[in-house]
């Protein structure tokens, strides 16, 4: 089965179907690890990364005695890979045996580089460095040409070219790592190009595009154009709120990184959470007011532990202070009659509830399940407003471990781009286990309190959210990750994630 160029979201539809019934997976851990988020947990994972071109006899054994095994191959088994070998090994042995194509890299690399191999002349070849002998064979084709296992020799291979034949000023591209955040690639000409590449760094996974097509670049590079691309964003939250946002900044091109900085755990004493429950359940509340996800998902653990599901919400009036608490309770199966259509905050809460009228309103108390340490402004307007409060600590949070030293040294030493605080005690807590970010690092928050929390510690603030949530933060990054590149172009100077400009960075021309 071939695993396609380096993105895992370019599997295909059957290489999925087929991971996900294989007993037995074959694969390089270190660059296709990332699939085995198909199969399931009873699969049994072969590591081939030392020898991948050979499978193993035990593999070829356990298919001979019933089981679904699936063997990961780089880009599509068909290009120049040993498939033919391993093909003839399971026939002999006979195991009847399927060949899965995958997205080759010959396509694939030059779509998200913005080269359109047929653009120019309607002829593109594929080349196997490493099997040719002659080069003035390939020099007097029309067309685009791809070269696998080239780079190491590039410049003897323009050379080459040059000399039977091919003007010097023909358009050539080398790109690295392609299809992933990775990806780089330098844009020259076989005269060039042995200086463009000297202090590029570039070496394999990597191929040369030699042709006219490589001049599309320049309006159809998409990719490594993404306003975060190649970004390694510090994501410090929990890890059950993390999904959604590094989702997000992905989309935007960069490599989110997920740093649990906070712990949710239950209550020390479970009684008053399991009164509350009873409450409301009897009818003792009017409403009840969510303050964040972690509080939707302590009510549905309880109601669970209890056999209870979202119709015991019927008839009460249910509070979101925001709209991933909301979709938080949507989830569970409750709509919220109250989410504020302006600040999300405990304050735009108050601003939007109705202060209580006992013509309208045949109870006047207020559920409010909240953490440990949530503030008390919200409790204090309710009461403002007529209301009574059972104010019940539905969970604990509490300092995650610290992050591995790895992760420390890149948060003190400018490895990563950006760091995004949603709270107030994400960054108490992660300056607490694993200090403060580097000055290089662009700092982002999620509203004028964090802010002012992260300058108590000495941070520079350079991004606020408009609306106090994690998805118009991660947008807010990406608007200023965008000027920051154009600023960049406009001025004729190469644009530079914020972990470049730091002393010691490897800087490289694209």
């Amino acid at each position: 089965m071939g695993a396609g160029p380096g993105d895992e979201n370019l599997l295909t539809l059957r290489g999925a179907d087929l991971l996900a019934r294989a007993d037995v997976v074959l694969l390089d851990r270190e660059a296709h690890g990332t699939m085995l988020r198909h199969c399931s947990d009873r699969v049994k994972v072969v590591d081939i990364s030392g020898d991948p071109g050979v499978t193993p006899l035990s593999a070829v054994q356990e298919a001979r005695n019933g089981s679904t095994v699936v063997r990961l191959c780089a880009g599509d088994p068909g290009f120049f890979s040993s498939v033919t070998d391993e093909v003839a090994a399971c026939a002999k042995a006979g195991v009847e045996f399927e060949i899965v194509p995958g997205v080759p890299p010959a396509t694939a690399v030059l779509t998200y580089a913005g080269i359109a191999p047929a653009a120019a002349v309607p002829e593109f070849r594929v080349v196997d460095a490493a099997q040719v002998t002659d080069w003035s064979e390939q020099a007097g084709r029309p067309g685009t040409m791809v070269i696998y296992n080239g780079v190491a020799d590039a410049v003897p291979i323009a050379k080459a070219l040059i000399a039977a034949g091919c003007p010097d000023s023909t358009p050539v591209a080398v790109t690295q790592s392609g299809t992933t955040t990775e990806q780089y690639t330098v844009v020259s000409s076989l005269g060039r190009l042995a200086p463009d590449l000297k202090h590029a760094g570039i070496a394999e996974p990597a191929l040369i595009i030699v042709g006219d097509a490589v001049g599309t670049r320049d309006r159809l590079s998409w990719f490594e154009s993404k306003p975060l691309f190649g970004w390694r964003v510090l994501v410090p939250r929990t890890k059950e709120q993390s999904a959604g946002l590094s989702d997000q900044l992905r989309s935007y091109g960069a490599v989110p990184e997920e740093v649990p900085t906070i712990s949710v755990e239950p209550p020390r004493t479970p009684q008053q959470m399991d009164r509350a429950i009873k409450g409301l359940v009897t009818g003792r509340y009017e409403w009840v007011a969510f303050t964040s996800s972690n509080a939707v998902k302590a009510i549905r653990e309880k109601f669970e532990e209890y056999g209870l599901d979202a119709r015991a919400f019927a008839g009460l009036k249910v509070a979101a202070v925001g709209e991933a608490t909301a979709r938080a309770l949507v989830e569970f199966g409750v709509k919220p009659d109250l989410v504020p259509v302006g600040e999300h905050s405990s304050e735009g809460l108050l601003a939007e509830w109705p202060p209580y009228d006992s013509m309208l309103d045949p109870i006047n108390r207020v559920l409010l399940p909240r953490a440990d340490i949530a503030t008390e402004t919200l409790i204090a307007g309710l009461t403002e407003l007529g209301w009574e409060c059972d104010d019940v600590t539905a969970y604990r949070t509490v300092r995650a471990a610290p992050p591995p030293a790895p992760i420390r040294e890149a948060i003190k030493g400018g490895g990563f781009d950006a760091v995004l605080f949603t709270s107030s005690s994400t960054v108490r807590n992660l300056v607490g286990i694993a200090g403060k970010p580097h000055n290089v690092t662009v700092i982002a928050a999620i509203g004028p309190q964090t802010a002012r929390t992260a300058q108590e510690f000495g941070l520079r603030v350079d991004i606020m959210a408009e609306q106090p949530s994690a998805s118009a933060l991660a947008a807010a990054l990406a608007e200023y990750g965008a000027g920051q590149r154009q600023a960049a172009l406009a001025a004729g100077d190469v644009p530079r994630r914020p972990s470049q400009t730091r002393r010691g960075a490897r800087r490289r021309a694209r």
